[in-house]
């Protein structure tokens, strides 16, 4: 119980009670012995006027009178005169004298802790002001011991009563603090383990409910913490799972590939003119996709090979991009240029390069096609000092918001409905590879504009 946060407040608040209760027994002390002193300054005073009224008193009056006010001798000044009221023999010699007018808090103060902790019962003498103005002041001499014994009797009950103060303010804070502290958090804690233990199961995934604004934002934190690891963890077995499903296609894809490109040397006999044309764009093709089912095969189905770089024209790239999706692109709907400068010469990977413009040509066509309108899909580039860019730009109807918020993240930025969103995170991928970048440009109901930066670098091919 100790080692837990309740146990620590009950512990601390007992301590700081009983602290906050000694700086008040300490003033509270002096203020007892002050009114101790006044009391028996009172008492002196009345009892000195039964001998204003008669002054034969007999010896064993004065003595009871003495012995009520608890003094030894009673002086009392009147009109400028000092006069000695009352008297009795003294066992001691006076050891001190303490004037109470106009005396300061701090003087009460040590003037009682001294008087406590001194045990030696000493005769004093106290001065003060008689009340109602009756003379100019009074003094009387006492011993120390029955003062110094009231001052303990009261401190005990004082410190008595501050102990069943602060026991009970424990109490009732330690309840407080197990009520809309400890429950709270235990309740986090159970979300915590409920979640480790099963992270797939969002049943686990905590529900914000603590009135404590401090602890809800917590709750929230977590709740949101949660919800994404979940959907890492989601997406990360999908993609574990599609890795696996590809790694056994391209092998099966590759072996039925293999046989396709025998039959490509017979096509290529062929006396037809359309076919000798689009026979070599076919044998790339071909060419291509078994590469691509070797890549996949060798270098696993989470990464990517690293680039292999050499310096091409980009303009036969883009040539081939744009031959292979005029194929595909319906009659007058979808217009495919490329402005390339023919001289342009780019150091990259060709084939993923290729992939790379290939991907986002085709989300264009894709893009416009579903429209139903018409448009334009162009590809540029251009170069300066520090880098080569190009760019895929269309005359689309513009990505959709939640596309652009996950654009190039996998299975989350695809644009149309049974898109798995990979194309761009693949061609991402790629370009960093070569330690560019892939951005977005623009979008909007205008068009749309991808933009590939590749640094020139140091270095020479």
């Amino acid at each position: 119980m100790l080692n837990s946060l309740s146990g620590r407040f009950l512990i601390l608040t007992t301590v700081f009670v009983m602290f906050a209760e000694v700086l008040i027994f300490v003033p509270s002390i002096a203020r007892f012995r002050e009114d101790y002193l006044l009391a028996r300054l009172e008492r002196a005073q009345i009892a000195s006027l039964a001998l204003l009224a008669d002054d034969m008193l007999e010896s064993a009056l004065e003595a009871e009178l003495l012995e009520n006010a608890e003094v030894f001798n009673v002086v009392l000044r009147r009109d400028e005169v000092r006069q000695l009221v009352l008297s009795s023999p003294m066992p001691r010699s006076i050891s001190t004298t303490f004037d109470l007018r106009g005396v300061g808090p701090a003087m009460l103060i040590s003037d009682a802790m001294t008087r406590l902790f001194t045990p030696e019962n000493q005769i004093i003498r106290v001065i003060g002001a008689p009340v109602r103005k009756a003379g100019l002041l009074i003094e009387v001499t006492m011993e120390t011991a029955p003062l110094r014994m009231a001052m303990i009797d009261y401190g005990l009950r004082i410190l008595l009563l501050s102990a069943v103060i602060s026991v009970f303010t424990a109490l009732l804070l330690f309840a407080a603090v197990r009520r809309f502290l400890v429950r709270p958090i235990k309740v986090v804690v159970g979300y915590m383990k409920r979640y480790a233990a099963a992270p797939e199961d969002a049943r686990g995934i905590i529900q914000p409910s603590a009135g404590i604004r401090e602890l809800r934002e917590a709750e929230e934190a977590l709740q949101q913490l949660q919800i994404e690891l979940t959907q890492a963890l989601k997406q990360k077995e999908r993609l574990a799972q599609l890795g696996s499903a590809v790694a056994k296609i391209s092998h099966d894809l590759r072996n039925i590939l293999t046989s396709a490109q025998l039959f490509t040397d017979r096509i290529e006999t062929s006396e037809d003119p359309t076919v000798r044309r689009l026979a070599p764009k076919l044998v790339n093709s071909i060419t291509r996709a078994v590469s691509l089912c070797e890549s996949t095969l060798a270098f696993g189905r989470a990464e990517e090979p690293p680039p292999t770089l050499t310096m091409f024209p980009l303009a036969d790239v883009v040539l081939d991009v744009i031959e292979s999706e005029r194929l595909a692109a319906p009659d007058n709907q979808v217009i495919l240029t490329g402005d390339i400068p023919s001289q342009l010469m780019i150091r990259s990977d060709p084939e993923q390069l290729f992939r790379v413009i290939l991907n986002l040509v085709r989300n264009a066509r894709q893009a416009i096609v579903a429209s139903g309108a018409p448009g334009t899909i162009t590809v540029g580039a251009s170069e300066d000092s520090a880098a080569w860019w190009v760019t895929v730009e269309d005359t689309g109807p513009g990505l959709p918001a939640r596309a652009q918020e996950h654009l190039f993240a996998p299975f989350q930025g695809g644009t149309r409905r049974g898109g798995s969103g990979l194309g761009l995170a693949i061609s991402a991928e790629l370009v960093r590879g070569h330690g560019g970048t892939l951005e977005l440009g623009h979008t909007g109901t205008d068009g749309t504009r991808f933009e590939i930066c590749l640094p020139k670098g140091d270095g020479t091919i």
